[in-house]
């Protein structure tokens, strides 16, 4: 990783805290991730710059302090165009002029010369500056470093090379950070032509990368990468990856280090030449807190940054060509996903204003278009499975994909039962009067536009896209790759169903299925035109949305649930319960992941039976710390946390009932939580009282919690939130609603108020 001049200092030549402490930083977490990581920085320079300068200062008379700020003012400390000065002991008074410490040899000099031996003294008081900062930022990420001062005969003489290279593999072996410069107090920053090894610190890192066997080289700079013209004009594209063949128009370098654009180029190509063990080279800008992190961190939240180079030729290079024709010819996801909301919210006006009628007959088509079309729709599946084995997608997920006769069966019954439930829309909720002849209601309407973005799942599209045309919502569907057949099969039969259901009065863009490549991100940001979000997929997915997005989310993002066994539970009705939480449907979110079992059931023989029919099922049972020190488990769980979606529990034994719910909402996700007790005990409701979840059980498997089972004929999802909408979400979690005044003939607020108002508010509740 190199930092450049315009990254390490500000404008004022003075220390970037805020940037030098984000690379420390983020440097740390590589190094704890076990990347061993090669800084190279410039700014000793610029630091040593300004130590001479107080130091020449206090040197100064004051007739001569006020020559010299005239001089230099507004540029630093400019060097005198001519003239000799011999080295004597007129520089050791203290009338010696700042100006004259260029003059520090006996023979004449040029400019070029005289700054050369002025940099050569800055770089050495500099360098001891630099490291001392770097020292204090590196010490709060826990990582020791250690300090490389190269000159070109360093890489020029094979002994010093190899001597260097075995340096440079020991410290990073042990951990350490080398953090490497020019020595320009004794090269004076010679480098300037074609001829020399390195002429500034980009080529300097292109050297180490080359020599050293790094994979990688970061270039950090002031801008955000290579474009395909200066910054400044606003016409100027980035570039996402740099070949032969790119086109770029290099503008003013800054004003700040020795490198510009064009040696960048140069150097990032040089990294990456045939032949490197460095296969890949970002330009990226330094002023990004994340650059770091996007780059070479392991979560995808940052975004793509800065410029690619690759080697020429090679597999990778291939790979980015094709990923960033992909993204050139498709269309935008936005772009695609604002037209599709659109589109669907225009439709979906057009439903609600129709006779319940329309869309009960649209549903029940739906559900028979799942009937009659098996065959083309689970032909669709059997592809994406295909696809899944050879690609190794894990059994979870590949469970969820699976498309099955029972599951049609259940999805039509599903449907249809939700046509039969009464009319959810211009549902009064409240009525009052406000004066005599002005009265107010509160009704039901539809959000608006969802969008709904689900993994693996495609049974997940019939069941919300008949939610969202029963409550009068138009919809954006964004489904998983590994579901890119089924879930095409299943809107082309949906959308021919909702056209000829309605008699063609509503179209098939009430519901949209995006299928661009684009980013979720892309989808995220267009809070203008969609009402709701619904996640449905895994921890990471719906923890990703709900941290990226301005649109409200529904959903939730564990399904850690908890099955506890009371004392007055009978081992069978134990057993059977705890089995089916568990086996029934391994990878569902309300499948049972811990079980909790009261110390006394350890005694009375409950525990072991339950535990025995556990394993004779085939689940494989974890210990907590006291179930391991009672010898109920043998191995032990890493994670008290945590939902295994497979045939996996935890086992813990608690000393109450209150340790069991302290436990759950500990360790719990709030999703759903299940006593087994007599019927008779008390414990029971006390545990529906007292236990904070969207589903609190008693004697029932978590399993019941499901829109289908709950009579609601489907589910968008789960929330586990504490608003709009809790549990399983049918129809009307997806309903908003709206106030309606109506009033016999007219009246304005003037007549309520003032000395002599002439009517009264009555504030009388009718229902």
């Amino acid at each position: 990783i190199k930092a450049g001049t315009s990254v390490v200092a500000n404008e004022n030549g003075k220390p970037s805290l805020t940037r030098l402490g984000a690379i420390a930083e983020q440097i740390g977490e590589l190094n704890r991730r076990g990347v061993e990581v090669i800084f190279v920085s410039s700014g000793a320079v610029g630091m040593g710059k300004s130590l001479l300068r107080k130091q020449g200062r206090m040197k100064m008379s004051f007739e001569e302090l006020q020559i010299d700020s005239a001089q230099s003012e507004g540029h630093g400390v400019s060097p005198p165009t001519g003239g000799m000065y011999k080295r004597n002991s007129k520089l050791t008074k203290s009338t010696g002029s700042f100006s004259q410490l260029l003059q520090l040899d006996e023979r004449p000099h040029t400019l070029a010369d005289k700054k050369g031996h002025y940099d050569s003294a800055c770089a050495a008081a500099g360098q001891f500056e630099m490291m001392n900062l770097y020292q204090s930022l590196f010490s709060h990420t826990d990582v020791a470093l250690s300090q490389i001062l190269v000159t070109q005969d360093d890489f020029a003489n094979e002994q010093r090379l190899d001597n260097l290279s075995y340096s440079i593999e020991r410290l990073l072996s042990l951990g350490i950070v080398p953090i490497i410069n020019e020595n320009d107090a004794v090269s004076a920053n010679s480098g300037y032509t074609d001829e020399n090894v390195f002429s500034d610190n980009d080529s300097l890192a292109a050297l180490c990368a080359r020599s050293f066997g790094a994979e990688v080289v970061l270039l950090l700079t002031d801008v955000d990468g290579v474009y395909d013209r200066p910054p400044s004009d606003p016409k100027a594209k980035l570039l996402p990856i740099y070949t032969m063949n790119s086109e770029v128009a290099i503008g003013e370098k800054s004003a700040q280090g020795r490198g510009g654009m064009s040696s960048k180029i140069e150097s990032a190509q040089a990294a990456v030449a045939p032949g490197s063990n460095c296969n890949a080279c970002v330009v990226v800008a330094g002023s990004d807190l994340n650059s770091i992190r996007a780059i070479l961190g392991p979560n995808p939240k940052y975004g793509c940054k800065g410029t690619l180079f690759v080697t020429p030729g090679s597999e990778l290079e291939k790979q980015a060509i094709a990923d960033l024709s992909v993204v050139e010819s498709d269309a935008n996801v936005s772009d695609e996903a604002r037209i599709a909301a659109t589109s669907a919210r225009s439709e979906a006006r057009k439903l609600q204003a129709m006779p319940y009628q329309v869309r009960q007959d649209i549903l029940r088509a739906v559900a028979q278009a799942l009937i009659d079309r098996k065959d083309e729709l689970l032909a669709a599946n059997a592809i994406d499975l295909e696809a899944a084995e050879r690609d190794g997608v894990a059994m979870v997920l590949k469970k969820r994909l699976k498309l099955t006769d029972e599951k049609f069966s259940s999805l039509a019954a599903g449907l249809r039962q939700i046509a039969d439930l009464p009319d959810p829309l211009g549902v009064v909720k409240n009525k009052r009067e406000l004066a005599d002849g002005l009265e107010l209601s509160l009704t039901t309407v539809p959000i608006g536009v969802l969008m709904i973005i689900f993994e693996s799942r495609p049974d997940s599209m019939p069941q919300i896209s008949a939610l969202a045309l029963a409550s009068g919502n138009g919809l954006l569907l964004k489904g998983g790759k590994e579901a890119t057949h089924s879930n095409a099969a299943l809107h082309r039969v949906i959308g021919d169903a909702i056209e000829s259901g309605s008699g063609g009065e509503i179209k098939r863009d009430i519901i949209a299925l995006i299928t661009s490549r684009g980013q979720v991100a892309d989808m995220l940001s267009l809070d203008d035109v969609i009402d709701l979000v619904i996640p449905r997929g895994s921890n990471a997915l719906v923890s990703y949305i709900k941290a990226n997005t301005r649109i409200p989310v529904l959903g939730h993002a564990d399904g850690v649930c908890h099955v506890y066994v009371d004392p007055s539970a009978t081992a069978e009705n134990a057993s059977k319960l705890v089995v089916d939480a568990k086996i029934d449907y391994p990878s569902a979110c309300n499948a049972m992941e811990t079980l909790l079992l009261h110390k006394d059931t350890v005694q009375n023989g409950v525990a072991g039976s339950t535990l025995m029919a556990l394993r004779i099922a085939g689940v494989k049972c974890l210990g907590g710390p006291t179930a391991m020190k009672m010898g109920l488990t043998d191995i032990a769980a890493e994670e008290l946390k945590c939902e295994y979606g497979d045939l996996t529990c935890m086992v813990e034994v608690v000393e109450s009932m209150d340790d069991a719910i302290d436990w759950i909402h500990k360790y719990g996700s709030g999703h759903t939580e299940a006593i087994v007790c007599s019927d008779d005990s008390p414990a029971g409701e006390e545990f529906l009282r007292k236990v904070d979840a969207a589903c609190v059980f008693k004697n029932a498997s978590t399993r019941f919690a499901d829109g289908f089972r709950f009579g609601l004929g489907a589910e968008v999802g789960i929330s586990t939130g504490r608003i709009h909408s809790r549990g399983p979400v049918g129809v009307e979690g997806l309903l908003t609603t709206k106030w309606q005044l109506r009033s016999a003939g007219i009246n304005y607020v003037a007549e309520f108020g003032g000395d002599n108002p002439t009517k009264t508010y009555t504030h009388k509740e009718l229902m």
